[in-house]
């Protein structure tokens, strides 16, 4: 019996060191692994693009215009001028040159088509393995916004970063909803900083025990600091918060959207696109798209920022899914000028965001790509914002190739008509201001209503409205300012603000409830 105990206990041990050893073996390989992994590349951005050009074989781009009007190499602002690619590529018509004629060729045919044009000549391809984001909530607070109680909650996403450590992705969110509502309440999310709206200060009592210690604290090594506390004996370094109700100037006044969405009994979600991916060219080797590619720089076909915005918008959609207080059947999506063309690129490729509220996008959002107004091509593959794009869509700025010949906005074999389109039959509210008031011609409202109009026929075949007018978008003339066609799932109104969407969103609300068969509050 001893000598089988011995040996049971020499097996035992014998294994155990195997197991120990096997182990050690893993870890070893895996620190073998994580030590071999390059280093993140640091590029500036003219170092960055001048990497993609030499990937695609790019001597020279055309110069973008000049948003100065007085400048020798101004932008175009004469319609006549203004579409020197008039026809636009058919929604319609497939690769093989067959027409569409029914919703399942839409969807099964022709929409996947759009989409792998977009995704390799535009805006770029998400890589198909992501790195899971795992959402903590920081902070609940209990605070008001105007004169709405709100549960207000600080998340921060957590990108796995695992495999290529020397890159850290934490995706900053703020959830605010009322605090009094019923039940799940349908929620505007935002690109924006991301803050906790008014958060609540300690009662007087506990403010003067936190300046009695910060008080002792700072007096104990400084005479010179107590000095000052003695001979200014009521002052406190931390002063108590009065609170005081919002007041509105002029009685008719617009609230902040963020009052009008609660007044509303909507939520809102503020994501920080800068916590997904940087707004340069710089930061295209760190952020999300740097820690999937190892720190390296892009493949032509990579993603850039706005698809990196829309990837972090999912996953911050992720967790409003699972909040109790989240109709999560019913959130949206909402940004201006480049956070505009974030927007619709994520409501076009994420399909579970139901509604978007698109402001002041411009070229590479809602306005056509192929316009000469304003805003052109050329300025979207400059090195101050070909970060938003695949590397792919510099070719249509060459002015030089090293073979073959260079490209145009007309030889894109997409344009944002069929961005729009791919929203379809989700609701999209198009939103400008005027140029007198701030929104810059160089936008180009005309050529964002005109791929609206392109887009119509795509919302009508999988059973959705367009905007009520003609499909003709050649002739298409904007209606007047104020003017706004809210009638189908495809919406547009032009406000007379400058560049903001704030004075839409009232508007905005009350169109969505209804699609949304709830009654609207706001007051």
């Amino acid at each position: 019996m001893s000598i089988l105990n011995s040996t049971h206990r020499i097996f035992l041990a014998s294994a155990s060191i195997g197991v120990l050893l096997a182990g050690a073996a893993v870890c070893g390989a895996q620190r073998a692994t994580k030590k071999h992994l390059p280093a993140p590349v640091t590029f500036t951005a003219e170092q960055d693009h001048q990497n993609m050009m030499d990937q695609l074989g790019l001597e020279a781009l055309r110069p973008g215009p000049s948003g100065d009007e007085n400048a020798p190499n101004h932008a175009n602002y004469d319609e006549s001028k203004a579409n020197p690619y008039p026809n636009l590529p058919d929604v319609f018509t497939l690769k093989d040159g067959r027409k569409v004629t029914t919703p399942e060729m839409w969807w099964k045919q022709r929409r996947p088509e759009i989409v792998e044009d977009f995704e390799r000549e535009v805006y770029g391809r998400i890589p198909n393995h992501t790195p899971k984001v795992t959402w903590t909530v920081a902070v609940t607070d209990r605070e008001y916004v105007g004169f709405t109680p709100v549960i207000a909650k600080r998340l921060v996403g957590h990108v796995d970063n695992s495999a290529y450590p020397a890159i850290n992705v934490d995706i900053s969110m703020t959830l605010v909803t009322p605090a009094n509502a019923k039940g799940p309440v349908p929620v505007l999310m935002m690109f924006g900083q991301s803050l906790l709206p008014n958060p609540t200060q300690p009662p007087a009592e506990d403010v003067e025990k936190i300046n009695a210690k910060l008080r002792a604290l700072l007096s104990k090594d400084d005479p010179e600091i107590a000095e000052i506390f003695r001979k200014y004996p009521g002052y406190d370094p931390v002063p108590p918060k009065a609170f005081s109700f919002p007041l509105r100037l002029n009685p008719g006044e617009d609230r902040p959207p963020h009052e009008e969405l609660l007044a509303d009994g909507w939520g809102y979600a503020m994501i920080d696109p800068a916590s997904i991916q940087a707004d340069n060219g710089a930061g295209l080797t760190r952020g999300i798209i740097g820690l999937v590619n190892h720190g390296q720089p892009r493949k032509p076909d990579d993603w850039g920022s706005l698809r990196a915005w829309e990837w972090g918008a999912a996953r911050g959609l992720e967790y409003l899914e699972t909040d109790p207080a989240v109709d999560a059947k019913h959130v949206g999506i909402e940004g201006v000028s480049r956070y505009g063309k974030a927007a619709l690129v994520t409501l076009a490729f994420e399909p579970r965001f139901y509604m978007g509220l698109i402001g002041s996008s411009g070229k590479g959002g809602a306005t056509l790509l192929r316009r000469n107004f304003g805003e052109a091509v050329e300025s979207l593959a400059g090195t101050g914002e070909y970060h938003w794009m695949a590397g792919n869509f510099l070719k249509y700025a060459a002015a030089k190739v090293k073979s073959g010949g260079p490209m145009n906005p007309g030889d894109l074999p997409v344009d944002s008509h069929e961005l729009i389109a791919l929203c379809a039959p989700r609701l999209v509210f198009i939103s400008y201001g005027i140029p007198a008031a701030g929104d810059a011609k160089w936008l180009d409202q005309q050529g964002s209503y005109m791929a609206a109009v392109a887009a119509q026929p795509v919302f009508r075949l999988v059973g959705a409205k367009g905007m009520g007018v003609s499909d003709d978008y050649r002739t298409a003339q904007m209606p007047p300012v104020l003017d706004g066609l809210l009638g189908g799932e495809l919406a547009w109104r032009q406000d007379a603000g400058g560049h903001t969407d704030a004075p839409n969103v009232k508007y905005f609300i009350e169109w969505a409830d209804k699609k949304m068969g709830r009654a609207t509050r706001l007051r």
